[in-house]
C-alpha cells in the first residue's frame, strides 16, 4: 500500500516565526484535506535560514515552544509534520529537522552533518550522527538536510542501512539548480530509494531560493517537480515500486565489496595497504 505525502515549498517568510507557523498550519490543513498522512517542509522552515545572528536568538531545545506549536498543529490536522529549526543543546546550535507524528509525539530528530560554507559554519555545529531513521507508512525512512545529499556517501550509507525513503529538507539557492535537477535524481537511482527534496522559495537576505522541490522514484524519474514559487503538492510512494526498481537496477546487489578500499585502513594509515610482489 502506498503512502500519500504532502510536500510544502514554502513559506516565503523569513525570521517571522509566528507567520511561518501559520503558513505551516495552513499547509498541514491542505495536506490533510488532500489525504496526505505526512507533511514535509523545507530546511529551517520555522525560523528562516539566512537570518544571521537571529539563528542563536531563535534557537531552542528540541522540546521547546516551536515543538509544542508544531505538535499542536499535527494533532489538530491529524497529519505528521517534518520541520526545520535551530536546535540549542548546551553551548551548541544545530541545524535540525524533527519529525512529529499525528499524535504530537517526536519520532525522529536529525542534526545536519555537512555544513555549507560560512552560512552554516558561522552559526551551527556539525551534527555527530549521520543515520537517523524511523518507520512510516510501511517504509523505512531516513533524514538528511540540504548539502548532506550532495555527498554520495551519505545516501549510500542510508541505502546500506535499509532506508527506503530519504527525506531531505533543503534551502537550495541559485545558481545551484543542478543539485535539484541532476544530483538528486542521480542519488535516488544509484542508491535505489525514494527521495523527497523539499526546498524553500523566494528571497531571504543574501539568498534567492530556486524552488524545484521534487519527489524522485528509485529509477531516477520525477514523481513530482515544482516551479519557483510557494506550492503544496501530494505524491504517492509505493513500496512495491521500490521492489520493482531494485529487481531491474541491481547496483546495490552487484557491488564488489572485496575490491573496494576505504581511505583509512584499520591501522589508521593515511593510505590503503598496497599489495606487492615482495
Amino acid at each position: 500500500m502506498s503512502v500519500t505525502v504532502a510536500l510544502f515549498q514554502g513559506p516565503e517568510f523569513s525570521a517571522d516565526v509566528d507567520a511561518n507557523l501559520v503558513s505551516i498550519d495552513a499547509a498541514a490543513e491542505g495536506a490533510a484535506a488532500a489525504g496526505a498522512s505526512i507533511l514535509v517542509t523545507p530546511e529551517m522552515s520555522v525560523s528562516g535560514y539566512d537570518i544571521g545572528d537571529l539563528v542563536r536568538e531563535r534557537a531552542e531545545p528540541f522540546d521547546g515552544p516551536i515543538f509544542e506549536r508544531i505538535a499542536a498543529i499535527a494533532r489538530t490536522r491529524a497529519v505528521a509534520i517534518v520541520y526545520g529549526y535551530p536546535e540549542s543543546s548546551g553551548e551548541s546550535v544545530f541545524n535540525s529537522v524533527q519529525v512529529v507524528d499525528a499524535s504530537g509525539l517526536s519520532v525522529a530528530r536529525y542534526r545536519k552533518t555537512h555544513l555549507f560554507g560560512e552560512l552554516d559554519r558561522t552559526h551551527f555545529a556539525p551534527g555527530p550522527e549521520l543515520l537517523v531513521q524511523f518507520d512510516f507508512g510501511g517504509l523505512r525512512c531516513g533524514l538528511l538536510t540540504c548539502y548532506d545529499v550532495e555527498f554520495p556517501e551519505t545516501v549510500r550509507a542510508h541505502a546500506d542501512a535499509g532506508t527506503q525513503w530519504l527525506i531531505v529538507p533543503t534551502g537550495l539557492m541559485t545558481p545551484f539548480e543542478i543539485i535539484a535537477t541532476h544530483v538528486v535524481p542521480t542519488r535516488a537511482y544509484e542508491s535505489q530509494l525514494f527521495i523527497t527534496y523539499v526546498n524553500r522559495c523566494g528571497a531571504e537576505a543574501s539568498l534567492t531560493y530556486c524552488g524545484l522541490t521534487c519527489a524522485v522514484a528509485p529509477d531516477g524519474t520525477d514523481i513530482a517537480r515544482f516551479g519557483a514559487h510557494e506550492q503544496l503538492l501530494t505524491v504517492d510512494l509505493d513500496p512495491a515500486e521500490l521492489a520493482r526498481s531494485r529487481a531491474v537496477n541491481t547496483h546495490l546487489a552487484d557491488r564488489r565489496h572485496d575490491l573496494y578500499r576505504t581511505v583509512l585502513d584499520p591501522t589508521g594509515s593515511s593510505r590503503p595497504e598496497q599489495e606487492t610482489d615482495r
